[in-house]
C-alpha cells in the first residue's frame, strides 16, 4: 500500500509539473529578459519618426531638441515614402556620428483586414508564413547592405487592423511569426509596430495563449495620452520587459529646431536600436 501511495504521489507531482510547464510562456513570447544580454544596444529617451529620413544638416540642427532617436523607413513594399532621398550607408554613419540612435522600420505586407485604405494594395497573400519569411529575409539583406549589423533591432510596421476577425488575425499572426523567424535567424532582433488597440493587443493575446515566435520588442501607438513605456493597459505588466517597449504617443505634429522644420510622430523609447558598422 505504501509503495502504491508513493507511485500515485509521484504521478500527481509529475502531472503538476507538466501542467505548470504547459501554462508557462515560451521563451521569445515577451519574456526574453534584458536585450543587452543578447548584445543589443538599448536607447532610453525621446525619439521621432518621419516619412523621409531627414538630411544630416537637419539632424545636426535638431540636436538642440530633446530628441536623440530617429525612426527610419529603410525598406518594405508598403512604405509611404519608398524613395528615400538621403538614406544610405553614409547617412547612417553620419547620423551615428552626430549621436543619433536609429530605429530601422520595415513596412512589409499588410493585414488582409487593414483599416487604412492606402495599404490595401499590399495585403498578405495565401501563404502568410512563407511570405513573412521571405520579407524578413529581405529586411535582413537590406539592413545589412546599409551597414546595420547583427544584434540590431528591425521593426515591422503593421498598420491597424481588425484583430477580432478570427481568420484575418490568424493570417496576420502567421505572417508576423514568419517575418520574426527570418529576422531572428539572420541575427537581428525582430520588433513590431502597430496600434495598441489592434496589432499590439493581438500580440499580447497571442502571448497569453502560449504562442511562440512573437516579436522581441513592441512599439505601440496610443496617441493623446501621457507618454509611458510601462503602463500600456493592453500589454501584460511584466511582458516585453525590460527595455523592450516604445510608445508612440503623438502623431503628425510639426516642430522646428535650429531653424529646421519637420513633421514627425513623437515617441518615448526604451528599446534596442540599430548598431551601425
Amino acid at each position: 500500500m505504501d509503495r502504491r501511495r508513493k507511485i500515485i504521489g509521484y504521478l500527481l507531482a509529475l502531472m503538476a509539473v507538466v501542467a505548470q510547464l504547459a501554462g508557462a510562456e515560451p521563451a521569445g513570447a515577451g519574456d526574453r529578459g534584458d536585450p543587452r544580454d543578447e548584445g543589443a544596444s538599448v536607447f532610453r529617451g525621446w525619439g521621432l519618426d518621419t516619412c523621409q529620413a531627414p538630411a544630416l544638416t537637419t539632424l545636426s540642427a535638431w540636436k538642440s531638441s530633446d530628441y536623440r532617436a530617429v525612426g527610419v523607413y529603410f525598406a518594405g513594399r508598403a512604405r509611404a515614402c519608398p524613395h528615400q532621398t538621403y538614406l544610405s550607408e553614409r547617412w547612417l554613419e553620419g547620423a551615428d556620428d552626430l549621436g543619433w540612435r536609429v530605429l530601422p522600420i520595415y513596412v512589409g505586407s499588410q493585414s488582409p483586414c487593414v483599416r487604412a485604405s492606402n495599404k490595401r494594395g499590399f495585403l498578405i497573400g495565401s501563404y502568410p508564413y512563407d511570405q513573412g519569411q521571405s520579407e524578413g529575409e529581405d529586411a535582413v539583406s537590406r539592413a545589412s547592405a546599409l551597414g546595420i549589423v547583427s544584434r540590431s533591432a528591425l521593426y515591422l510596421d503593421m498598420e491597424a487592423y481588425d484583430d477580432k476577425d478570427g481568420d484575418c488575425a490568424r493570417t496576420t499572426l502567421s505572417y508576423i511569426r514568419g517575418w520574426n523567424a527570418a529576422v531572428r535567424g539572420g541575427g537581428y532582433l525582430p520588433g513590431f509596430y502597430s496600434s495598441a488597440e489592434s496589432g499590439v493587443r493581438h500580440m499580447d493575446r497571442a502571448r497569453r495563449s502560449g504562442t511562440t515566435g512573437l516579436p522581441d520588442v513592441l512599439w505601440f501607438a496610443r496617441w493623446r495620452v501621457e507618454p509611458t513605456t510601462d503602463r500600456e493597459p493592453l500589454i501584460g505588466r511584466t511582458a516585453w520587459q525590460p527595455h523592450r517597449r516604445i510608445h508612440q504617443y503623438q502623431g503628425n505634429v510639426t516642430e522646428s529646431h535650429g531653424g529646421r522644420k519637420l513633421t514627425i510622430d513623437r515617441n518615448l523609447v526604451d528599446a534596442p536600436v540599430a548598431i551601425i558598422d
